[in-house]
This record gives structure tokens, C-alpha cells and sequence, in this order.
């Protein structure tokens, strides 16, 4: 299992190179004069201090350039300077709470729904509650990402007053439950039909008519043999969306205005500030990458084959 993790640590080099190089040239590639973009609305800065600005931020080198004097930076753990002169690792620092909280709670949430239903409705394969489940994360699916977050925020927030429609004075969980909520259903659906399909696989298995032949109890049956076999294709859908709970609430911070990640990204693309878009969008690809690597020592947990397939 070592020698497996230091070979995917190794291989992870050039896909944190290729991406960010991508959102680099992305950002960089934005319409728009940054600089000039500093001095506001109707202001014009002088010529001398927007040169000084642009050799300062080195916007005055090619772009092969910036992004060199940009990796080393990353190497070093130096996320960079935004324009208004913040290092990009402070408003990280002030945000990333936030976001942890909200995309911890978003998971712990779709895992405990997703993989109960998908229980259930997998040991009652065939039958009323298995269409009731299938049925209602169908209409999920269907509906706007938004729809939801603004009905449940009139809902459950003005009209019944259970939870703040917006902000996080009330710290968690009173806070977090109703857009944690809102942005696991989105992941709920997949969670619940895989397990499903998993359970139904597993539950005709030959070593499950075995263990009911020895007789032993139903619930062991089904934590032991079932489920646990069940839970290796689980855990990878599980991995990826904890990776997209924790990098992907711009949406969810915009719309409960929850001062994380998101909230930064989305203020610096809107204010073409260069520096904060990448540097944060690059700590987001790098949590990414280690939790994927964590789903797949956990996948050598769960079955020894694949870490023995990992030796090889």
C-alpha cells in the first residue's frame, strides 16, 4: 500500500501542473484590463503607477512567465498576492471555515440519507417503498439547482422560521442545516440508486445463502455481508462528491450569502481579480486530488484485492 500511495503522490505532479495551467490561462484570458479595473468606475489610474502595478504583479511578461513566478510561489505554499495587495493565503484562511463546515454537513448528510434509502429500498427490492424512493429522487433531479434553495429559504425560513434564510451569525448548526441540506440533495439521487443497485447484486449472492443457512441473524447479514460488500462502488461516488461538496458552493454562498470559498472566487471573478480566482481555484484542485487518493486507501480497506492490484 506504500509503494502504491508514493506512485499516485508522483503521479499527481503533472495533473496539478495541467490544471493549473488551465485555470491560469482561463483567468488571465478573461476580457478585461485588471489594472485598470483597480482604480474604479468614471477613475483613471496614471500611466507611471499602472506600470508600476503591472511589473509589480509581473502582467507585464508573458504569460509562460507569470505562470512560472506563479508555480514556484504554489511550490513554496505561497498562494500569491491579490491586486488590492492581501495575500491570497489570508482570505483563504478567513473563508475556509465556512466552506469546511458547509461541505462537511452537505456530506455527512447525503451519506446517512443516501446510503439508508438506498438500503432500504435495495432490501425491498421490487416493492412500494423501492418506486416511492426511485420516484422521488427522480423529480430531485429534475428540479433547478436554485428553484430549490430560494423555495426552501421562503419555506422553511420566512414562512415557518425554523432556520436564518441567509448569513451564519447563528454559527453552526442552526446556520448550515438549510443550505447543507439543499446542496446534498443534489447528491443524494446518485448516492441512493447506486447503493440500491449494489444492495440488489449482493442480496442474491452465494455467500449470503450461505450465512442464511447457517443461520445466522438478519441484521448481521446485512451489515457483514451485504452492505459491507456494497459499499466499495459507494465509497468512490462518496470520495468524488465530498471533493465537490467542499470546492463547489459558489452557488449555495452566493444564494445564503455564507462568506466561504465560493463567496471569494465568486467577488474575485466578478472585480477581475486574477490572483484570488487562481490561487483559490488551485487549493481546490489540490483538496481534490488528496481526497481521491484517501477514497482509494479506503477502497484497499474494504476489499484487499485492490490494494494488492495497487502492489503490482
Amino acid at each position: 500500500m506504500t509503494a502504491y500511495v508514493l506512485r499516485r503522490l508522483v503521479g499527481m505532479v503533472p495533473v496539478v501542473i495541467g490544471t493549473t495551467l488551465l485555470i491560469f490561462a482561463a483567468v488571465y484570458a478573461l476580457p478585461g484590463d485588471p489594472i485598470k479595473a483597480l482604480a474604479g468606475p468614471g477613475r483613471v489610474l496614471s500611466p507611471s503607477v499602472e506600470d508600476a502595478l503591472r511589473e509589480r504583479f509581473h502582467l507585464d511578461q508573458p504569460l509562460w512567465a507569470q505562470y512560472g513566478h506563479y508555480l514556484s510561489g504554489l511550490v513554496r505554499g505561497d498562494l500569491g498576492i491579490d491586486l488590492q495587495g492581501h495575500e491570497v493565503s489570508a482570505l483563504v484562511a478567513r473563508a475556509w471555515p465556512y466552506t469546511l463546515q458547509l461541505g462537511l454537513t452537505a456530506w455527512a448528510i447525503m451519506a446517512i440519507v443516501g446510503i439508508s434509502l438506498g438500503t432500504y429500498a435495495g432490501m425491498r427490492h421490487g416493492g412500494a417503498v423501492d418506486w416511492v424512493v426511485l420516484t422521488a429522487t427522480t423529480v430531485v433531479v429534475g428540479l433547478p439547482y436554485f428553484v430549490i434553495a430560494y423555495v426552501a429559504q421562503i419555506v422553511f425560513g420566512v414562512n415557518l422560521g425554523w432556520f436564518p434564510t441567509s448569513g451564519v451569525r447563528e454559527g453552526w448548526p442552526a446556520s448550515y442545516l438549510m443550505p447543507a441540506t439543499v446542496l446534498a440533495l443534489f447528491g443524494i439521487p446518485e448516492l441512493v440508486r447506486l447503493t440500491r443497485a449494489s444492495i440488489v447484486e449482493n442480496r442474491y449472492a452465494d455467500y449470503v445463502d450461505t450465512a442464511i443457512a447457517k443461520g445466522l441473524p438478519h441484521r448481521m447479514i446485512v451489515v457483514r455481508h451485504i452492505l459491507r460488500n456494497s459499499l466499495v462502488p459507494v465509497v468512490s461516488v462518496l470520495g468524488l462528491s465530498l471533493g465537490y461538496m467542499v470546492s463547489g458552493t459558489v452557488l449555495i454562498e452566493g444564494i445564503f450569502n455564507i462568506p466561504g470559498l465560493g463567496y471569494v472566487v465568486f467577488n474575485g471573478i466578478s472585480q477581475q481579480n486574477g490572483p484570488v480566482v487562481v490561487g483559490v481555484c488551485s487549493l481546490l484542485v489540490l483538496v481534490y486530488l488528496f481526497i481521491n487518493l484517501l477514497v482509494d486507501i479506503v477502497y484497499g480497506l474494504l476489499d484487499p484485492r485492490i490494494s494488492l492490484a495497487g502492489r503490482r
